[in-house]
């Protein structure tokens, strides 16, 4: 018979949010990862805890860190590799293992597994890691102000300018091999679109971010920014750009037009004016607080990447200072 179904190997992104999961539980219940009770018949019951389920794949856990690619981590998955090196942890057939304080054996998976949750636990409460949150916070107010600027200037240099707005995300089947440089490619590929695709004919900016979900996994957020005396129809552009998408990912991607969503709620009272997408008129300020809205959106803190290529951007934007002096 077949144990296969026994063990499940996950994408990338869902490794590294259960290495978050992981430590952040650490950081809330003061337990170990297993409760190592003596019987009355001399032998050893290993009992689970809070944190016992996360070690289903610590395999994986310890194998997204190779040599493959150089990332940057998140101060979660940081934590958990610097415990898992400073312990010494090493792969078994059992279970990743650690030797003993005195380095004269190896200790067995269970208790190796105490011995990383408590060095987890340690580097929690060093000051590196406490500042990364407030970091990552004051990064989400640096560019949601970039993007209004950014924004505003867009939409001063035309009586009328047509605003895209996309989600771009994978097929679930194709993220089981997917890692986080390929989506990088991708947006690079769609970006170089830009200078030779009709499509983008009138184009006078785009925004572009790269997140992580935890139940799409890596997919990206974008905004196109047209001239709107040239192009008129978004629901048709927003097709276009979603199906170029497709293209350039070979397949393995797909999309979501929230202008398509604007046409579909208008019943509902959720107009283009209210989504701040569609076609925005230079003069009409009252709109403005949507617009910055549906921007900002883009770079909400709330699903960051956890790892991503050293010198990587995951915020991309048109350029734009010779375009300011028109405000």
């Amino acid at each position: 018979m077949s144990n296969s179904h026994r063990y499940t190997s996950l994408p990338q992104s869902d490794i590294a949010i259960q290495i978050e999961r992981l430590v952040k539980s650490i950081e809330r219940f003061d337990t170990p990862a297993f409760l190592l009770q003596g019987t009355r018949s001399g032998n050893e019951r290993i009992a689970p805890t809070r944190l016992s389920r996360y070690f289903k794949h610590i395999r994986q856990m310890m194998g997204l860190f190779d040599d493959r690619c150089a990332y940057q981590y998140s101060e979660h998955l940081q934590a958990f590799w610097d415990a898992c090196r400073d312990i010494g942890l090493e792969r078994s057939p059992t279970g990743p293992v650690c030797l003993n304080p005195s380095a004269t054996a190896y200790l067995d998976h269970p208790r190796s597994m105490n011995i990383l949750v408590e060095r987890i636990r340690q580097l929690t409460g060093e000051l590196w890691y406490r500042r990364k949150k407030g970091d990552r916070r004051d990064l989400a107010i640096q560019q949601g102000g970039r993007v209004r600027d950014y924004t505003d200037a867009m939409l001063a240099r035309y009586s009328r300018t047509l605003v895209i707005r996309v989600n771009l995300y994978y097929h679930q089947q194709v993220q089981v091999r997917q890692r986080v440089e390929q989506v990088f490619d991708d947006l690079d590929r769609l970006i170089a679109e830009r200078e030779r695709n009709p499509i983008f004919d009138y184009l006078i900016g785009y925004i572009c971010a790269v997140e992580q979900g935890e139940d799409r996994g890596y997919h990206i957020h974008a905004a196109f920014f047209f001239n709107g005396n040239e192009v008129w129809a978004d629901v048709y552009k927003a097709q276009q750009i979603g199906e170029l998408w497709e293209r350039i990912t070979r397949g393995q991607g797909y999309f979501h037009s929230c202008n398509h969503d604007k046409e579909e709620h208008k019943d509902e009272g959720k107009t283009e004016r209210g989504r701040g997408i569609g076609m925005i008129f230079k003069n009409d300020q009252a709109i403005r607080i949507h617009i910055h809205y549906a921007m900002c959106y883009l770079v909400k803190d709330d699903q960051p990447l956890r790892l991503k290529p050293f010198g990587a951007r995951c915020l991309r934007m048109g350029a734009y200072k010779r375009l300011a002096r028109h405000r």
